[in-house]
């Protein structure tokens, strides 16, 4: 397979108005990465597998997320709404510079996978000129249906169209197809719009195909991998199918998940080996575990990498740009953003750090905030390797507090720690003794009073 050439387009120009948003329908995320870039994904990558995505007009958001996707992909522009056959001819000039396969793959069918595109182009090799991706329904109604005689397909019936015998067919259209390339353009022009829309459905291709002596054949998949999402509803289902694929491909692969139903992971999160993830945690986009670290109940993860035996949470929240070294522990009620947590430091509890570097072996004590932003910029944070940061201190940044530095509680540190050095900024305390009791004893005679009138 690896020979033969081929071209992936994807149409990705659906309005999707029954999602109620404002969103395109391909930019919704599932498991953290939009639909359309799950599609990009799957598509064939490597030397001699192009790419290609139709979307609407004016979509500027779209075309942004193909070229982060997929730099590689050209993008086409359909204009006008004249079916999905017209859809994939916006590709004329792609599709005309030749491939040996063209996939067309919808944009919306986030969990389509690279495995089955690969099978869809099989059969082409084999001689046959149009393969369509069928699915067994467990309720087929509104899907069309695949009109088979052995392996070979004889058309695809919508089911509007479909006699009472043709509704009984549990084998539906999955969307997906392959065409051999050499013969695209001419199965593809002679595609008519005599229907009561007056568009051109690339589905009449398979018709086409027989009536020019050419095979047309089917593979089959899960219902669940050609799932089109069209509404909010389809799109939690859709997610609820990758989370599950997720969490079985995490623990095949050895992390440990102690109550996989309350893990959320990104399609991207890497784990290495012997991970613990403890009930409820949420993986978002961007995010490495390393071997042997631990993750504790009700984290939240963006952007981020733990290194090797790190404990996270309980309770922790670890932003964009955070990065955990070797043994380094963060406790509960923790916020972390852009900082660097070197091997073995510790942030145990109640604190906030942004915008800077824990050197190796330091403790940060409960309450401690780096004071980072003036409400115009961001200011960064150092702290140098085995410092002891005490409970209740604000860091105001920018400033550097040296290796082996010392900050005492309470303290508001607005200038940099020399090395080895002991920082504390606190008022003097003054004691009055009696105070106490005689505050109260006022207080009470106060009360007397008012309670006598």
């Amino acid at each position: 397979m690896t020979e033969r050439t081929c071209l992936t387009v994807v149409l990705a120009a659906g309005e999707g108005t029954r999602m109620r948003s404002s969103l395109p329908k391909v930019l919704h995320p599932v498991a953290g990465v939009s639909m359309l870039a799950q599609v990009l994904a799957a598509a064939p990558h490597g030397a001699g597998q192009r790419l290609a995505v139709v979307i609407g007009p004016g979509r500027d958001d779209v075309a942004a997320e193909v070229r982060q996707a997929r730099a590689d992909a050209a993008i086409c522009v359909q204009r006008d709404r004249l079916g999905t056959a017209h859809a994939l001819l916006t590709a004329a000039d792609e599709i005309g510079r030749g491939a040996d396969d063209l996939i067309v793959v919808f944009g919306d069918t986030p969990l389509i996978s690279s495995t089955t595109l690969t099978r869809l182009r099989e059969p082409l090799a084999q001689g046959a000129a149009v393969v369509v991706l069928g699915f067994r329904a467990v309720n087929p109604t509104g899907y069309g249906r695949l009109l088979a005689e052995g392996d070979r397909l004889i058309a695809i019936r919508e089911h509007a169209d479909a006699s009472e015998q043709e509704r009984a067919i549990a084998l539906c259209n999955g969307g997906a197809m392959a065409i051999d390339g050499r013969l695209a353009l001419q199965l593809l022009q002679k595609i008519g719009n005599a229907n009561a829309k007056g568009e051109y459905y690339l589905t009449d291709i398979i018709e086409i195909a027989n009536q020019s002596g050419m095979k047309a054949s089917f593979i089959e998949t899960t219902e669940d991998e050609v799932r089109g999402i069209n509404t909010k509803a389809q799109l939690a289902e859709a997610e609820a199918v990758m989370q599950q694929r997720l969490r079985q491909a995490a623990m095949e692969a050895g992390v440990t998940l102690i109550a996989p139903e309350t893990v959320y992971l990104a399609a991207d999160t890497k784990f290495g080996k012997d991970v613990v993830v403890e009930p409820f945690v949420v993986f978002g986009p961007g995010v490495e575990v390393d071997d042997g670290a631990v993750v504790h109940s009700f984290t939240h993860v963006v952007q981020a990498k733990i290194g090797k035996k790190a404990s996270v949470g309980p309770y922790a929240r670890l932003r964009p740009g955070t990065v955990l070294g070797e043994g380094a522990k963060i406790g509960n009620f923790v916020e972390t953003k852009a900082a660097a947590i070197d091997a073995g430091a510790k942030v145990n509890h109640l604190t906030y750090i942004g915008d800077a570097h824990i050197g190796a072996n330091a403790n940060i004590g409960a309450g401690t905030i780096t004071c980072n932003y003036d409400g115009f910029d961001k200011y960064r944070t150092e702290i140098g390797e085995g410092a002891f940061i005490g409970s209740n201190s604000a860091l105001v940044a920018p400033v550097t507090i040296g290796a082996g530095g010392y900050v005492g509680s309470g303290s508001v540190v607005t200038t940099d720690v020399p090395a080895d050095a002991l920082r504390i900024e606190r008022a003097d305390q003054t004691t009055k003794d009696g105070w106490a009791k005689r505050f109260r004893e006022t207080k009470m005679r106060e009360k007397a009073a008012r309670g006598s009138k």
